[in-house]
Order: structure tokens, then sequence, then C-alpha cells
């Protein structure tokens, strides 16, 4: 591995980059008992369109359903979130955010678009419209591996 090879440099720069963004925002949320975790889960149910399934709210966050079954748990005992029962099957639960949680996520999202500010600060939106161009490349590559 060459340290001066971009392709070498490119999975520990990602990682780096995508860690240092995990623990400044767990810091920022920290007073209000949130981590990014919890916080990414509200950004994906809003986003996602509320009324999304657990499975579909998996999906769109790219993890496993146990994991996201103990974010739901913590969010909805804070009363950020509620599980309401689907109309058209009775072993689907629902997902919506509540009043509390809809007041609270403008909060949330205040400080991240804070920290993403700062992080960005200098970088302009060409070379960032180029950055998420390769990551959504990288993204697609990945969903169809090959190996050799």
């Amino acid at each position: 591995m060459d340290p001066q090879i971009p392709r070498d440099q490119f999975p520990f720069a990602n990682a780096r980059v995508a860690r240092r963004w995990r623990k400044l925002l767990d810091e920022r949320l920290k007073d209000l008992g949130v981590t990014q975790a919890r916080w990414f889960t509200m950004v994906c149910l809003q986003r996602g369109g509320e009324g999304l399934t657990q499975r579909e709210l998996a999906h769109l966050m790219m993890i496993e359903n146990p994991t996201l079954v103990r974010l739901l748990d913590s969010l909805e005992e804070q009363g950020l979130i509620e599980r309401r029962p689907c109309k058209h099957d009775r072993r689907v639960r629902l997902l919506y955010l509540t009043n509390t949680g809809e007041r609270f996520s403008s909060e949330l999202n205040e400080r991240a678009n804070l920290l993403r500010e700062e992080m960005l600060k200098g970088i302009e939106d060409q070379d960032l419209e180029v950055a998420l161009r390769v990551f959504e490349r990288v993204m697609e590559n990945s969903a169809n591996p090959k190996y050799y």
C-alpha cells in the first residue's frame, strides 16, 4: 500500500471522516440524550416518509433490523417516535415521529447543520458535488461486487 496513491488512501480517509462526524455530533447532542445513530434514525424517518415499516427504515438506513429495533426502542422510550398498527396488515407496525419528536428533530437538525457547515468550511459546492458523485459510484459498485 502506497500512502501517496489516492486509491490506497480512500478507505482510510472515508473511515476517518465518518468517525470524526459521528464523534463530534455525539458530543453536540450529548446534553439532549441523543446519539448520532438516534438522530440519523429520526432523519431517515422524516426523509423516508412517516408510516414506514421497520424493515423499510432498516433498508433506508442500511442497517440490520435488530440494530434498528434497539434504536427505535430508545426513541420510543424518550417519547420521540411511536409505533402504530398497520390498517392493512395487523402483523406490521408503522413508525411515526410524535409531536415532541418533530419539535426535537428541529433542534437536533440545527445542531447537525451547524456542525456540517463547520466541517465543510472552505469547500466549494462543485467539489462537494464531485465527492458525492464518487460516493454514489462507490455505493453502486459495492451493491454488485465481483470477486476475483
